[in-house]
């Protein structure tokens, strides 16, 4: 596995990959979640790279850039072993030079929900994704359905920025006892991580009382609300368009219920798909068997 540092050595060794290219960008901290993004585009592509980069911009004020969790060599070895073709690892100083000025603002969908409460955050993640983007130039897009606002908001931003790479979105992975996988979930007490699958088990009753058309979305959230464990607390459970993530007043399918539980200075987030009349899901990429495995 080639280390790479800069921009322009990035652009250079991977311009020298067998493609189609697969991207698995990351901030470190990796879990098996990361892990099954790589698998995925180690199966579908004939070349990967990954990036392994603490994002300053996408952090607040008062968030957790400094503590946040940092396993460099660690995270290497993982990706080294699951056939990992480059590692991309900037610097912040060579992603954001002096008087770096410029970022992307994703609109509407980056000012909702998520982006209502961590103001700027995902004007931070589209401008570090074009960026290591337009160094890597892959094929696709690995990204998981966890952070599915994330995921909505760099869909637009590549439709609307004629970027050419696709995305390829992957379930998300969980414990056993249902709660997502999170670099931050290291952050939880134990009386915090016993409750917290409880979060999954709300999000889960709301989809399932979609699905099988309750008749009063409202009353539907307040059952699968009411399920949420203490210590953890509500920041908010919603049902949502799956592309714009507008509120949903009334039963839709396809839809997404989305939802963010505190657990003390941690947020913890997850989702469910709802998926349409037909079964179709309106997020997650389906596999897809690929012949293009060769290594070069």
């Amino acid at each position: 596995m080639h280390v790479v540092r800069t921009p322009g050595s990035a652009r250079a060794i991977a311009r020298t990959l067998a493609r189609p290219v697969g991207f698995v960008p990351t901030m470190g901290a990796l879990h098996e979640g990361h892990r099954r993004l790589v698998e995925r585009a180690r199966a579908e592509n004939a070349a990967v790279v990954a990036s392994v980069f603490v994002n300053p911009l996408q952090f607040g004020p008062g968030e957790d850039f400094r503590r946040y969790p940092r396993t460099f060599e660690r995270d290497a070895a993982l990706l080294d072993a699951c056939g990992v073709d480059v590692l991309y690892a900037p610097a912040a100083e060579r992603m954001y030079v002096p008087g770096f000025a410029t970022a992307i603002d994703p609109g509407p969908l980056g000012t909702v929900l998520e982006g209502a409460a961590r103001p700027g955050h995902f004007a931070g993640v589209a401008t570090v994704v074009v960026k290591l983007l337009n160094a890597i130039e892959p094929t696709a897009l690995y990204l998981g359905q966890k952070d599915a606002q994330q995921v909505a908001v760099l869909r637009r931003v590549l439709v609307d920025l004629d970027v050419a790479a696709g995305i390829v979105v992957c379930p998300t992975v969980r414990e056993g006892d249902g709660l997502a996988l999170s670099s931050r979930n290291a952050y939880l007490s134990p009386e915090e991580r016993a409750a917290a699958p409880s979060l999954y088990r709300s999000v889960a009753a709301v989809a399932r009382a979609v699905e099988a058309g309750a008749g009063d979305l409202r009353a539907a959230i307040a059952s699968g609300a009411a399920l949420l464990e203490p210590p953890l607390q509500w920041e908010y459970l919603t049902v949502v368009d799956p592309a714009t993530f507008a509120p949903l007043e009334g039963l839709a399918r396809p839809s997404l219920v989305v939802a963010v539980a505190r657990a003390g200075s941690v947020r913890l987030l997850d989702n469910v798909v709802v998926t349409a009349l037909d079964g179709s899901d309106p997020f997650v990429t389906p596999q897809r068997r690929s012949a293009l495995r060769s290594r070069r």
